[in-house]
């Protein structure tokens, strides 16, 4: 092997790791229940788009994050410590929940103060579904990542339906 790859190898292995040791936090409904600040990735994008199937791979881990084929069921803001202060946030979906109006906007507000308040958040991945396009919220989710210099990258999902 050559030292290139022996450097790649053992960086793959800290790296799953890392994300292997990953364990649930906390479930957040506010601002003033979120944890102290850190370093925080968060996974936003419509209902069912597949963020906790997401988190779940990344971290090599099929109960870390709850699943459901049913849209909205994640309804606040889950956090998943990977080390001290580091941490990856499932953000509620939005889009298509069977859910209350009033339920719909209590998400909203918590979703709009999680991204515009949180200093820890550092990055955004945004889900979408392969076989659907964006939509008017994921065009504003990508605007404002861009207007707060947020590094943003999307990550396409259900790719096997």
């Amino acid at each position: 092997m050559s030292n290139s790859s022996d450097k790649k190898a053992a960086g793959e292995a800290i790296n799953n790791r890392y994300y292997r040791q990953a364990s649930f936090l906390i479930s957040a409904g506010s601002a003033k229940q979120f944890p102290q600040e850190g370093h925080e990735v968060a996974f936003a994008g419509r209902s069912n788009a597949g963020k906790s199937s997401a988190i779940n791979a990344l971290c090599d881990n099929k109960s870390l994050a709850r699943t459901s084929k049913t849209p909205g069921r994640t309804q606040l803001l889950n956090f998943f410590t990977l080390s001290e202060h580091c941490r990856l946030v499932d953000l509620p979906g939005y889009g298509f929940a069977k859910v209350a109006k009033s339920l719909k906007k209590e998400w909203d507000q918590h979703l709009a103060e999680y991204l515009q308040q949180r200093k820890s958040l550092k990055g955004l991945v945004l889900l979408m579904d392969i076989r659907h396009p964006l939509q008017e919220y994921d065009w504003q989710m990508i605007r404002w990542a861009y207007q707060s210099q947020m590094p943003v990258h999307l990550l396409l999902t259900k790719a096997d339906k």
